[in-house]
């Protein structure tokens, strides 16, 4: 390693901020747990398994369909 570095030229990351945005959210116990034992059994944290699951229903744009009894 170099004993200094120069960064007077660097540039920020201009995806920095695009990368994750921490939220809270509200999720039952079961619905985490079912989430935590898939993410073992892939090898992935649990959070990023929940991410790539949102994501995708976002791309695809999936509609909830809900009945209420």
């Amino acid at each position: 390693m170099r004993e200094s570095y120069d960064f007077s030229k660097s540039v920020k990351n201009p995806y920095a901020k695009r990368l994750k945005k921490q939220i809270t959210i509200r999720i039952d116990e079961e619905t985490i747990s079912y989430f935590k034992e898939m993410a073992d059994t892939k090898g992935i944290p649990y959070q990023s398994l929940i991410n790539l699951y949102l994501r995708d229903c976002a791309i695809e744009h999936r509609q909830l369909e809900t009945t209420w009894s």
